[in-house]
């Protein structure tokens, strides 16, 4: 695959936020997002709560407790606080309220569609079963939030 850079497209180089409890989909995210030559460090968090703490500086990043994400990757089935109640915190806050959050489910709910662009997600993104469609899927994401995207969360 041609990296970002071959295409003459500018990343955004802060980190990304995975935020997800399946190891499996943890790994299969990383895998994907190396395999697409998206350069950008991946922070993972197993849970809501882990999240939080990341963005709210409760938990240390690299020494010091600022940690502003070109976009959070957020899974709605996790323990502890669930992503509809993280979605909640990240946009209550103005340090936090302009990430843009995509949600990255494998469910088919409808209401949790509706919900989550209710609460102030970005995208909603289904992740699909197909690995060579989840390839495409994260390329895409990684083309469009970390590059031709504009955002004003750096501003904060």
């Amino acid at each position: 695959m041609v990296g970002w850079r071959e295409c003459g497209f500018e990343m955004d180089p802060r980190p990304i936020l995975l935020v997800e409890d399946n190891p499996d989909d943890v790994e299969l995210t990383l895998l994907a997002l190396t395999k697409n030559k998206i350069p950008n460090e991946v922070v993972v968090a197993h849970d809501g709560n882990e999240a939080l703490d990341l963005l709210f500086g409760r938990a240390s990043y690299k020494g010091d407790g600022e940690f502003r994400p070109s976009v959070v990757f957020l899974d709605l089935k996790l323990p502890k606080v669930d992503g509809f109640e993280v979605l909640k915190e990240i946009r209550g806050h103005r340090m936090t309220k302009l990430i843009p959050v995509v949600i990255l489910t494998s469910s088919m709910d409808s209401s949790d569609l509706q919900k989550g662009y209710t609460l102030g997600a970005n995208s909603y993104i289904r992740k699909p079963i197909d690995y060579q469609q989840f390839l495409k899927t994260v390329q895409m994401l990684g083309a469009y939030w970390l590059s031709l995207n504009e955002s004003t969360a750096m501003s904060l």
